[in-house]
């Protein structure tokens, strides 16, 4: 919802109890003519959290202080299918989110699954690539022109995603028979089975109790998140295999974005583009310093020096997600010669 002025329920979170937004004002959002709900499902002090605060105070900068985007982390508005499931039907409680590329892929996105689609990107180069190309741009755009009622604004990443376990693995072929839990994707569920795990759902916010009372074995996501929310205490390894690059998007809703001025609209965009230069800094800094923070605290970090066999135990995956549009993500390919 667009929130002319003070409207209750556009508040920022409560600091001492992130899992409870804060319906107080703060002067900036009181100020402010219009408030943009943000949601985010990780901690501020993550890659993606970060990046939602640069976004934010960006905006503020570039309107003056007219636009407040209300960053609301930690999940406290939901889950990422739950948001965007909100965003889809027009609820108008969130405005804005940061999702995951392949969130989209159940909703028609298929596009976006091809970010998803296993061992596309070999490397950070490669990826941001792809968000300087034309490419991006059309991508963007698939949620509106499939009459989704939501707008791509910009990109961004959170690192490579990998496997973490509650029980000790050493390579592939430990993952056999373990239940993992990915997201309800048709690209990432196939991927899990194909390297012989059974893939089970599980709410991103009901991660850490599934893990802890071995309702699964283990899960992926970016190595920051990893240590954020603290799954190295309940799957204390980690087996760095990088089967996609967590790509992300952060998107608004059609009715909002129709009803700001081109003025306003540009903000957003100029502040998108800000927000995904920092984006790609910051990424690659925390990789690295969470890898070795990890190793410290005497986390598994297992090392994967060669992933060809993995990519042959995902062939049929890759092969069969890709078929449809074989043309766009040659071109993706290309982008990393």
């Amino acid at each position: 919802m667009i929130c002319m002025g003070i409207i209750s329920g556009c508040g920022l979170q409560a600091p001492t109890a992130p899992e409870v937004p804060n319906t107080e004002k703060t002067t900036e959002q009181t100020a402010a003519e219009i408030t943009l709900v943000y949601a985010e499902v990780n901690p501020l002090d993550s890659i993606v959290g970060q990046t939602g605060t640069a976004f934010a105070e960006k905006v503020a900068e570039l309107s003056g202080g007219r636009i407040y985007i209300d960053v609301q982390a930690s999940g406290v508005l939901g889950s990422e299918t739950v948001v965007l499931d909100e965003m889809l039907a027009g609820g108008g409680t969130v405005d804005m989110s940061r999702i995951s590329a392949f969130a989209l892929t159940s909703y028609g996105g298929e596009k976006s699954k091809l970010l998803s689609v296993p061992f596309t990107f070999e490397d950070r180069e490669h990826f941001w690539k792809f968000v300087d190309s034309d490419l991006a741009d059309e991508f963007l755009a698939e949620p509106s022109e499939n009459g989704s009622g939501v707008k791509g604004l910009f990109y961004g990443e959170e690192g490579f995603r990998h496997f973490f376990t509650s029980t000790e693995v050493k390579d592939r072929e430990d993952l056999v028979g373990l239940k993992l839990r990915v997201s309800n994707d048709p690209v990432m569920v196939g991927l899990v089975e194909g390297l012989g795990a059974s893939a089970t759902a599980v709410d991103y916010n009901e991660l850490y109790s599934a893990l802890q009372t071995g309702v699964i074995d283990g899960a992926e996501q970016p190595v920051s998140n990893y240590k954020s929310k603290a799954f190295n205490e309940v799957a204390p390894t980690i087996i760095l295999d990088g089967h996609t690059l967590g790509a992300i998007q952060v998107i608004i809703s059609e009715k909002v974005w129709n009803e700001l001025s081109e003025e306003d609209r540009n903000i957003l965009i100029e502040a998108g583009e800000y927000a995904s230069k920092f984006n790609r800094i910051i990424s690659e800094q925390a990789e690295s310093k969470v890898i070795k923070e990890l190793k410290a605290e005497g986390v598994n970090v297992v090392e994967v020096t060669d992933k060809t066999p993995w990519k042959e135990a995902v062939k049929d995956v890759i092969e069969n997600e890709t078929a449809e549009n074989k043309e766009l993500y040659q071109q993706i390919l290309d982008l990393a010669n």
